[in-house]
């Protein structure tokens, strides 16, 4: 039950996300396409103070998730593995920020400053420690990398593993297919261009070329594609807030 409502609040974070992006792509004004973004979106909606607080628990049930599989090790036969307990130990650790930052902006005590200004004032800061340029530079191949090995997991379909697959139709596994792959790739694209960019930022010396979530996703528009590849991303970013309401229906956990 609690993987299950942590990959339900993720997925409305991917949902909105997507849908601001959209409308970065078409010109129209409104919040940053990011989390924040996303949570003030959520607030212009019927009891969306509740709904606020009941993804940030919900990011809190995905932290504990992921500690315990970190702890105890995951499902599956190599579930146990070193390597796989530490990726289960540093998604625990992304989910408890990200669940922090939610339950901040909630109770309004934070929150409020956009994926772009923080990751400015983070990457300054590194930067003013010894080897700091290094550590940003390692952080942004890491995250890059990361990006590429979410986006090559999704194209082969490795999260059929995860699933119940046996308790599908056929029907619905083509379609959970369908958004796994299109939603992952895109969802892998966008920690890769972050990646790239944190890596920029640390050749540069230049804390301000670090990009968040909104800059990253506007940067897709000012590719020789135009605002049509960001429409892509966008949609692909909705998909995958999709195939997370599907897995917490048909994961394995």
């Amino acid at each position: 039950m609690v993987a299950r409502c942590g990959l339900a609040a993720r997925g409305v974070l991917y949902v909105l996300v997507g849908v601001l992006a959209l409308r970065v792509a078409f010109g129209e004004s409104g919040p940053e396409a990011d989390r924040t973004g996303a949570l003030q979106e959520l607030t212009r909606q019927p009891f969306g103070g509740f709904l606020v607080w009941a993804v940030g628990i919900g990011l809190v049930c995905m932290m504990l998730w992921r500690l315990s599989e970190a702890v105890f090790g995951a499902g599956g036969p190599d579930g146990g593995k070193a390597g796989k307990r530490l990726a289960a130990a540093a998604r625990a650790v992304f989910y408890g920020v990200a669940a922090f930052s939610v339950l901040s902006f909630a109770a309004g005590t934070g929150g409020q400053g956009s994926s772009d200004e923080q990751s400015r004032d983070v990457t300054a800061k590194v930067m003013e420690l010894p080897g700091g340029p290094w550590w940003v530079g390692l952080a942004g191949a890491a995250i890059a990398v990361g990006g590429v090995v979410i986006a090559v997991g999704a194209a082969r379909r490795k999260f059929r593993k995860h699933l119940k697959t046996e308790q599908m139709s056929d029907g619905v596994r083509k379609g959970v297919d369908f958004l796994g792959v299109t939603g992952g790739v895109a969802r892998g694209a966008v920690f890769a261009a972050a990646g790239g960019f944190l890596v920029y930022a640390a050749t540069r010396f230049d804390p301000a070329e670090a990009k968040g979530v909104d800059d990253t996703l506007r940067a897709f528009a000012q590719t020789p594609a135009g605002p049509w590849l960001l429409v892509l991303v966008a949609a692909g970013l909705m998909l995958f807030g999709l195939f997370s309401w599907a897995m917490a229906v048909w994961r394995r956990v």
